[in-house]
Protein backbone atom coordinates (compact mmCIF):
# COMPACT_ATOMS: atom_id res chain seq x y z
CA UNK A 1 0.00 0.00 0.00
CA UNK A 2 2.40 2.56 0.39
CA UNK A 3 3.41 2.49 -3.07
CA UNK A 4 -0.25 3.02 -4.42
CA UNK A 5 0.17 5.56 -1.26
CA UNK A 6 2.80 7.69 -2.63
CA UNK A 7 2.03 7.41 -6.25
CA UNK A 8 -1.52 8.83 -5.13
CA UNK A 9 0.75 11.71 -3.39
CA UNK A 10 2.54 12.79 -6.90
CA UNK A 11 -0.50 12.57 -8.78
CA UNK A 12 -3.11 13.36 -7.15
CA UNK A 13 -1.55 15.91 -4.15
CA UNK A 14 1.32 16.71 -6.67
CA UNK A 15 3.61 16.22 -3.80
CA UNK A 16 7.25 17.26 -4.35
CA UNK A 17 9.73 14.41 -4.83
CA UNK A 18 11.82 15.53 -1.81
CA UNK A 19 8.67 15.17 0.40
CA UNK A 20 7.72 12.12 -1.45
CA UNK A 21 11.24 10.24 -0.52
CA UNK A 22 10.89 12.28 3.03
CA UNK A 23 7.49 10.35 3.37
CA UNK A 24 8.83 7.03 2.09
CA UNK A 25 11.89 7.16 4.93
CA UNK A 26 9.58 7.69 7.61
CA UNK A 27 6.96 4.79 6.46
CA UNK A 28 9.83 2.57 5.94
CA UNK A 29 11.05 3.67 9.64
CA UNK A 30 8.07 2.91 11.31
CA UNK A 31 7.89 -0.35 9.62
CA UNK A 32 11.03 -0.95 10.51
CA UNK A 33 9.99 -0.49 14.19
CA UNK A 34 6.90 -2.54 14.52
CA UNK A 35 9.17 -5.39 13.14
CA UNK A 36 11.18 -4.82 15.93
CA UNK A 37 9.00 -4.72 18.34
CA UNK A 38 5.29 -6.10 17.81
CA UNK A 39 6.11 -7.92 14.37
CA UNK A 40 3.47 -6.57 12.77
CA UNK A 41 2.63 -4.66 9.65
CA UNK A 42 1.88 -1.20 8.30
CA UNK A 43 -2.12 -2.09 7.93
CA UNK A 44 -1.98 -4.03 11.46
CA UNK A 45 -0.56 -1.19 13.86
CA UNK A 46 -2.78 0.13 16.59
CA UNK A 47 -2.66 3.96 18.71
CA UNK A 48 -0.17 2.13 20.86
CA UNK A 49 2.45 1.15 18.07
CA UNK A 50 1.91 4.71 16.86
CA UNK A 51 2.48 6.25 20.13
CA UNK A 52 5.37 3.97 21.60
CA UNK A 53 7.36 4.85 18.18
CA UNK A 54 6.75 8.50 18.53
CA UNK A 55 7.86 8.21 22.30
CA UNK A 56 10.88 6.59 20.79
CA UNK A 57 11.68 9.45 18.39
CA UNK A 58 11.11 11.56 21.36
CA UNK A 59 13.38 10.31 23.36
CA UNK A 60 16.39 9.70 20.52
CA UNK A 61 16.63 13.96 20.86
CA UNK A 62 14.99 14.02 17.45
CA UNK A 63 13.41 17.37 17.01
CA UNK A 64 9.95 18.19 17.82
CA UNK A 65 9.32 19.36 13.84
CA UNK A 66 11.01 16.38 12.67
CA UNK A 67 8.76 14.13 14.92
CA UNK A 68 5.66 16.56 13.79
CA UNK A 69 6.47 15.49 10.40
CA UNK A 70 6.78 11.73 10.79
CA UNK A 71 3.17 11.80 12.43
CA UNK A 72 1.94 13.78 10.06
CA UNK A 73 3.13 11.30 7.18
CA UNK A 74 1.43 8.65 9.39
CA UNK A 75 -1.58 11.01 9.37
CA UNK A 76 -2.10 10.94 6.00
CA UNK A 77 -1.02 7.24 5.27
CA UNK A 78 -3.84 6.27 7.56
CA UNK A 79 -6.28 8.37 6.31
CA UNK A 80 -5.33 7.38 2.87
CA UNK A 81 -5.69 3.49 4.17
CA UNK A 82 -9.12 4.17 5.88
CA UNK A 83 -10.64 5.70 2.19
CA UNK A 84 -9.33 2.76 0.46
CA UNK A 85 -10.79 0.48 2.85
CA UNK A 86 -7.59 -0.83 3.67
CA UNK A 87 -8.24 -0.58 7.59
CA UNK A 88 -11.18 -0.38 9.60
CA UNK A 89 -9.76 1.92 12.50
CA UNK A 90 -7.35 4.72 11.97
CA UNK A 91 -4.82 4.12 14.66
CA UNK A 92 -3.66 8.09 14.81
CA UNK A 93 -7.34 8.91 16.06
CA UNK A 94 -5.67 9.91 19.44
CA UNK A 95 -2.40 11.04 18.44
CA UNK A 96 -1.21 14.59 19.46
CA UNK A 97 2.44 15.55 17.57
CA UNK A 98 4.93 17.32 20.20
CA UNK A 99 4.23 21.03 20.68
CA UNK A 100 6.45 23.00 18.33
CA UNK A 101 8.18 26.16 19.63
CA UNK A 102 7.59 28.92 16.93
CA UNK A 103 10.77 30.35 15.39
CA UNK A 104 10.67 34.31 15.14
CA UNK A 105 12.34 34.87 11.33
CA UNK A 106 15.82 36.06 11.26
CA UNK A 107 15.53 39.33 8.69
CA UNK A 108 18.38 41.79 7.24
CA UNK A 109 17.15 45.75 8.56
CA UNK A 110 16.17 47.55 5.95
CA UNK A 111 19.67 49.63 6.14
CA UNK A 112 21.54 46.26 5.90
CA UNK A 113 19.55 45.63 2.43
CA UNK A 114 19.53 49.01 1.39
CA UNK A 115 23.89 48.72 1.56
CA UNK A 116 24.04 45.45 0.13
CA UNK A 117 21.77 46.00 -3.12
CA UNK A 118 22.86 49.99 -3.85
CA UNK A 119 26.59 50.39 -2.05
CA UNK A 120 28.09 47.00 -2.80
CA UNK A 121 30.60 47.42 -6.10
CA UNK A 122 28.86 44.62 -8.71
CA UNK A 123 30.90 44.24 -11.43
CA UNK A 124 30.00 45.72 -14.53
CA UNK A 125 29.62 42.04 -16.56
CA UNK A 126 27.72 38.90 -16.97
CA UNK A 127 29.09 37.39 -13.47
CA UNK A 128 28.30 40.63 -11.55
CA UNK A 129 24.80 41.42 -13.21
CA UNK A 130 24.03 37.44 -11.94
CA UNK A 131 24.93 37.79 -8.63
CA UNK A 132 23.00 41.01 -8.32
CA UNK A 133 20.60 39.87 -10.08
CA UNK A 134 20.23 37.01 -7.77
CA UNK A 135 19.54 38.81 -4.20
CA UNK A 136 17.27 41.49 -5.88
CA UNK A 137 15.14 38.82 -7.05
CA UNK A 138 15.06 36.98 -3.68
CA UNK A 139 14.77 40.35 -2.08
CA UNK A 140 12.30 41.79 -4.36
CA UNK A 141 9.84 39.34 -4.75
CA UNK A 142 10.53 36.65 -1.74
CA UNK A 143 10.68 33.62 -3.85
CA UNK A 144 12.07 30.23 -2.08
CA UNK A 145 15.85 28.84 -3.23
CA UNK A 146 13.95 26.27 -5.07
CA UNK A 147 11.59 28.28 -7.03
CA UNK A 148 14.43 30.66 -8.13
CA UNK A 149 16.55 27.92 -9.40
CA UNK A 150 13.53 26.37 -11.18
CA UNK A 151 12.70 29.55 -13.02
CA UNK A 152 13.11 29.24 -17.03
CA UNK A 153 13.21 32.18 -18.95
CA UNK A 154 10.05 32.15 -20.56
CA UNK A 155 8.55 32.78 -17.13
CA UNK A 156 9.55 36.25 -17.30
CA UNK A 157 7.46 38.79 -18.95
CA UNK A 158 9.12 42.35 -18.75
CA UNK A 159 6.23 43.98 -20.93
CA UNK A 160 3.67 42.96 -18.12
CA UNK A 161 6.79 43.29 -15.67
CA UNK A 162 5.39 39.77 -13.89
CA UNK A 163 7.03 36.54 -13.08
CA UNK A 164 5.54 33.40 -13.43
CA UNK A 165 7.01 31.14 -10.06
CA UNK A 166 6.22 27.48 -9.92
CA UNK A 167 5.51 26.80 -5.85
CA UNK A 168 5.11 23.65 -3.46
CA UNK A 169 3.04 21.03 -4.89
CA UNK A 170 3.26 22.84 -8.99
CA UNK A 171 1.30 25.48 -7.56
CA UNK A 172 1.77 28.36 -9.81
CA UNK A 173 1.73 32.09 -8.80
CA UNK A 174 2.49 35.38 -10.29
CA UNK A 175 4.21 37.41 -8.91
CA UNK A 176 5.01 41.28 -10.11
CA UNK A 177 8.42 43.16 -10.88
CA UNK A 178 9.76 46.13 -9.12
CA UNK A 179 11.27 49.02 -12.35
CA UNK A 180 14.91 48.40 -10.84
CA UNK A 181 14.46 44.31 -11.14
CA UNK A 182 12.69 44.57 -14.47
CA UNK A 183 15.78 46.77 -16.00
CA UNK A 184 18.36 44.56 -14.18
CA UNK A 185 16.60 41.41 -16.09
CA UNK A 186 16.84 43.50 -19.11
CA UNK A 187 20.85 43.93 -18.87
CA UNK A 188 21.13 40.22 -16.99
CA UNK A 189 19.59 38.74 -20.12
CA UNK A 190 21.43 40.78 -22.81
CA UNK A 191 24.76 39.69 -21.07
CA UNK A 192 23.36 36.17 -20.59
CA UNK A 193 22.55 35.77 -24.47
CA UNK A 194 25.69 37.53 -25.58
CA UNK A 195 27.36 34.69 -23.22
CA UNK A 196 25.46 31.55 -23.71
CA UNK A 197 23.35 29.95 -26.49
CA UNK A 198 19.66 31.49 -26.47
CA UNK A 199 17.32 29.27 -25.07
CA UNK A 200 13.61 30.46 -23.68
CA UNK A 201 13.37 27.48 -21.58
CA UNK A 202 16.18 27.06 -20.24
CA UNK A 203 17.13 27.91 -16.79
CA UNK A 204 17.23 32.03 -15.97
CA UNK A 205 20.18 31.85 -13.89
CA UNK A 206 23.38 29.48 -14.60
CA UNK A 207 26.63 29.28 -13.39
CA UNK A 208 29.89 30.88 -14.50
CA UNK A 209 29.92 27.65 -17.17
CA UNK A 210 26.21 28.21 -18.32
CA UNK A 211 25.03 25.34 -16.13
CA UNK A 212 22.01 25.79 -14.26
CA UNK A 213 22.27 26.84 -10.73
CA UNK A 214 22.08 24.58 -7.85
CA UNK A 215 21.11 25.19 -4.09
CA UNK A 216 24.73 25.61 -2.66
CA UNK A 217 25.81 27.80 -5.51
CA UNK A 218 22.57 30.40 -4.43
CA UNK A 219 23.58 29.51 -1.14
CA UNK A 220 27.20 30.57 -1.28
CA UNK A 221 26.04 33.66 -3.37
CA UNK A 222 23.63 35.08 -1.42
CA UNK A 223 26.16 34.67 2.07
CA UNK A 224 29.03 36.02 0.51
CA UNK A 225 27.67 39.47 -0.20
CA UNK A 226 25.60 39.05 2.96
CA UNK A 227 28.80 38.86 5.06
CA UNK A 228 30.41 41.96 4.42
CA UNK A 229 27.57 43.92 5.57
CA UNK A 230 24.88 42.20 7.68
CA UNK A 231 25.62 41.05 11.35
CA UNK A 232 23.84 38.39 11.52
CA UNK A 233 24.58 34.04 11.93
CA UNK A 234 22.06 33.66 9.50
CA UNK A 235 23.15 34.60 6.10
CA UNK A 236 20.69 32.50 3.45
CA UNK A 237 18.63 33.12 0.70
CA UNK A 238 15.61 32.04 2.87
CA UNK A 239 16.88 35.12 4.95
CA UNK A 240 16.25 37.35 2.18
CA UNK A 241 12.49 35.62 1.57
CA UNK A 242 12.08 36.30 5.93
CA UNK A 243 13.07 39.96 4.92
CA UNK A 244 10.70 40.33 2.11
CA UNK A 245 7.67 39.46 4.01
CA UNK A 246 8.85 40.97 6.94
CA UNK A 247 9.89 44.60 4.83
CA UNK A 248 6.09 44.82 3.37
CA UNK A 249 4.40 44.15 6.61
CA UNK A 250 6.16 46.80 8.58
CA UNK A 251 5.11 49.18 5.36
CA UNK A 252 1.33 48.37 5.87
CA UNK A 253 1.12 45.37 3.17
CA UNK A 254 -1.83 43.18 3.44
CA UNK A 255 -1.39 39.99 5.40
CA UNK A 256 -3.42 37.86 2.81
CA UNK A 257 -1.40 39.52 -0.54
CA UNK A 258 1.87 38.66 1.27
CA UNK A 259 0.29 35.02 1.74
CA UNK A 260 -0.06 34.53 -1.76
CA UNK A 261 3.21 36.46 -2.49
CA UNK A 262 5.00 33.92 -0.74
CA UNK A 263 2.96 30.74 -2.45
CA UNK A 264 1.84 29.96 1.50
CA UNK A 265 -1.54 27.68 1.34
CA UNK A 266 -2.99 28.88 4.64
CA UNK A 267 -3.01 32.28 6.36
CA UNK A 268 -1.39 30.64 9.10
CA UNK A 269 2.05 30.46 7.82
CA UNK A 270 2.22 34.16 7.11
CA UNK A 271 1.39 35.39 10.41
CA UNK A 272 4.96 34.60 11.87
CA UNK A 273 5.92 37.26 10.43
CA UNK A 274 3.20 39.58 12.44
CA UNK A 275 5.68 39.01 15.89
CA UNK A 276 8.47 41.20 13.94
CA UNK A 277 5.70 43.76 12.82
CA UNK A 278 4.26 43.90 16.78
CA UNK A 279 7.68 44.36 18.12
CA UNK A 280 8.15 47.69 15.92
CA UNK A 281 4.96 48.67 17.16
CA UNK A 282 6.05 48.20 20.80
CA UNK A 283 9.47 49.51 20.21
CA UNK A 284 7.45 52.79 18.63
CA UNK A 285 5.24 53.02 21.54
CA UNK A 286 7.82 52.47 24.19
CA UNK A 287 10.01 55.68 22.57
CA UNK A 288 6.71 58.04 22.18
CA UNK A 289 3.80 57.55 24.55
CA UNK A 290 4.00 59.09 27.53
CA UNK A 291 3.14 56.78 29.36
CA UNK A 292 5.18 53.69 28.29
Amino acid sequence: MVDSFLEFLQFEKRYSEHTLLSYRNDLTQFEQHLQDTTRRTLEQADYYDVRAWMVKLISTGIAASSVGRKMACLRSFYKYLLKESAIRENPMQRIKSPKIKKKVPVFVPESDIMDVLDRTQFTDDFHGLRDKLVLEMIYGTGIRLSEIIGLKENDISLHNRVIKVLGKRNKERMIPLNVTLTHLLERYLSFKHATFPVDAEGPLIVTDGGDEAYPMFIYRLVRKYLDDVVALEKKSPHVLRHTFATHLLNKGADLNAIKDLLGHSNLAATQVYTHNSLEKMREAFRQAHPKA
